[in-house]
């Protein structure tokens, strides 16, 4: 299958340059790989010109056409014709030797696949349960795995407010686990939602699909909208042999009373999409379990260093939850 990854990125040209140098030892390598540059600067363009890749192909966007959805979209017009498979990557990723030979094997043996994920392996510290061990409330258990719970989550489980479904798939309520809480068993899980940062697709869903417009700049859950709305009719998996890490970079993200504003108000787009006319039990979780967790956040200003993020988080979290009562996102494709 021949495959064409693509790597929107913004201001983060250092962080593109590794990831590449990843890509370049990969034993599966992509026929074509896209840049598609949002920067208002040129630093990005000028490291790739110094430290040249195969199969490259740069593309710097106009102004208009910035933000990660429309970046995105950008790039899936670009894709060569005879291309089986998009993939997409997050610029501050680091790829294991064999992701690529992983993730596109999975296409042969999951022949319903029409999206497959990869696996993040630095973020959470899994174990293996060994026979005797006792699974305590603060840990959750995955199919013969634990890790170590949230807080938030430890604190849901409490008040009856865990998710109800299997990682990767959004209960009626939403708030569900993602696939970070999916362990490192090896396996292929079925799934309804991918990290839009670690995923790929056959270039047929683009026939119907595209990313979503209302996610704009950042595009906040804007893979969870792109995957709910494709998993309604197609078959995605998360392959945990496709294997590779994230490594956040500050730059290029919104400040945080706008990530706290777009958590609730995206959040609830993406609630909407799964679930048009949820009961009245489901819409009393959701509102109960936002209220939970703006209650966490505001108590960060005096549990966490980092008291003004807290603090101004706490602040777009409160506003976008009181603009749902009369400016409720409106859904746009």
């Amino acid at each position: 299958m021949k495959n064409t990854l693509i790597i929107c990125t913004y201001k983060r040209a250092q962080s593109v340059l590794r990831l590449l140098r990843s890509v370049a030892v990969q034993t599966c390598y992509p026929d074509v790989i896209l840049i598609v540059d949002g920067s208002p600067d040129n630093e990005t363009k000028i490291i790739l010109q110094e430290n040249p890749f195969q199969n490259l192909k740069y593309h710097k966007v106009t102004p208009e056409n910035r933000g990660l959805t429309k970046q995105r979209n950008v790039g899936i017009s670009l894709v060569p014709a005879d291309s089986d498979i998009i993939c997409f990557l997050d610029d501050d990723t680091i790829l294991e030797k064999d992701y690529f030979e992983a993730l596109l094997k999975t296409y042969t043996l999951y022949p319903d696949a029409k999206g497959v994920g990869g696996y993040i392996t630095n973020e959470v510290e899994w174990k293996p349960i060994t026979p005797g061990y006792t699974i305590s409330k603060n840990e959750f258990e995955y199919d013969g795995w634990v890790r170590k719970d949230g807080s938030r989550f430890v604190l849901r489980k409490k008040l009856g407010l865990d998710a109800d479904r299997p990682p990767g798939f959004l209960p009626t309520f939403s708030h569900g686990r993602s696939v970070s809480f999916l362990p490192p068993s090896g396996k292929t899980y079925p799934v309804e939602q991918l990290m839009g940062g670690v995923s790929s697709f056959k270039k047929e869903i683009f026939q119907n699909f595209r990313f979503s417009d209302y996610f704009e700049g950042y595009g906040l859950y804007e893979d969870a909208d792109f995957c709910l709305r494709v998993s309604k009719i197609e078959k995605i998996y998360v392959n945990t042999n496709a294997r590779l890490e994230h490594h956040h970079d500050a730059s290029g993200r919104p400040n945080q009373y706008h990530y706290g504003r777009m958590v609730v108000r995206n959040g609830w787009y993406v609630w909407k999409v799964a679930y048009p006319n949820p009961d009245w039990k489901s819409i009393l979780k959701w509102h109960t379990i936002i209220g939970l967790l703006l209650l966490i956040r505001i108590s960060n200003i005096v549990t966490t260093s980092d008291k003004r993020a807290a603090c101004t988080e706490s602040l777009g979290r409160f506003t976008g939850w009181v603009s749902l009562l009369f400016n409720k996102p409106k859904e746009k494709v």
